[in-house]
Order: structure tokens, then C-alpha cells, then sequence
């Protein structure tokens, strides 16, 4: 009897609920290991590049946590005006009180990349990953196409 009293109680623990009586503005910390790009900085919305699809994230978001594949960062602004980094993955984090943290080994701002540099190492990749080069290099070449690929798809 004991036993069913504590899984119950584990069930209203792990009952997912929306961030009650948050601010209406979303506050984002976005850091990488060697800078914060935004540290509690209210803004609008943060589209994500989440592993499981592309998605919005409000101040009044469910709290979760994302992992990111390969994409683009769009951060709007309580002015709404946009900005776009491009990372290579990471995670984010919703917490109840509206906060946004998101964690990259790096992002690079998108205005940064050249569009014809970008197609010329893709075609580099695709031929190593198609099988011209050692085990390695396959598959280094293929976590490589779906980086470029990803930016490819963005900067066209």
C-alpha cells in the first residue's frame, strides 16, 4: 500500500504544467563556452531548431528541455526586429519563470556566411561521404553534410 501512496505521488510530481503566472516577455540567456551572446534579455519569441522540428518559443511556453539539431536561431525582439545565428546543435531549456536558456559549443551570426562558399563545401562532403576516403572520413564527411546542408537551406 505503501508503494501505490508513493507512485501516486510521483505522478503529481511529474505533471507537466505551463508557466503559470509568467511575464508576458520571454528573458534568454544564450550562451556559448567562451561568450553569452544574450545574457536575461527580454525579447518576443526564440524559434528553435529542435531535433524533433522547428518550433516557437513564447513566454508562456511548457517547461522543456531541446535538444537542437543543426540550424538556425531566430531571436525577435520586443522592437521586432530579428536576429539569426546559426548553430551546429546544443539544448534549450524552458524553465516555468519564462526564462530560455540556450546552450551551443557555437553560433555564428548568419549575415556572416557566404552563400557560394557554403555550396562549394557541400560538394567537397558529398564526395567524401560518398564513399572517397578512409572509415573516418566518411564519416566525419557526413556529420559535415548535415551542417552545410542545414545552412545550404537557409542561405539560399
Amino acid at each position: 500500500m505503501k508503494s501505490l501512496r508513493l507512485s501516486q505521488n510521483a505522478v503529481r510530481i511529474a505533471r507537466r504544467g505551463y508557466a503559470e503566472g509568467a511575464s508576458d516577455k520571454l528573458r534568454l540567456n544564450f550562451a556559448l563556452p567562451t561568450e553569452a551572446l544574450y545574457k536575461n534579455v527580454e525579447v518576443t519569441q526564440v524559434n528553435i531548431p529542435a531535433s524533433l522540428g522547428d518550433m516557437g518559443i513564447l513566454a508562456n511556453h511548457a517547461p522543456s528541455v531541446e535538444q537542437l539539431k543543426p540550424g538556425v536561431v531566430d531571436i525577435i525582439g520586443n522592437d521586432g526586429t530579428s536576429k539569426q545565428y546559426f548553430v551546429a546543435g546544443g539544448f534549450a531549456i524552458m524553465q516555468p519563470d519564462a526564462t530560455l536558456s540556450i546552450n551551443a559549443v557555437e553560433a555564428f551570426d548568419i549575415e556572416d556566411f557566404d552563400a557560394s562558399a557554403v555550396r562549394s563545401k557541400l560538394a567537397e562532403a558529398e564526395k567524401v561521404a560518398s564513399g572517397s576516403g578512409t572509415e573516418q572520413e566518411i564519416a566525419e564527411a557526413k556529420i559535415e553534410l548535415e551542417v552545410l546542408e542545414a545552412l545550404s537551406a537557409i542561405l539560399k
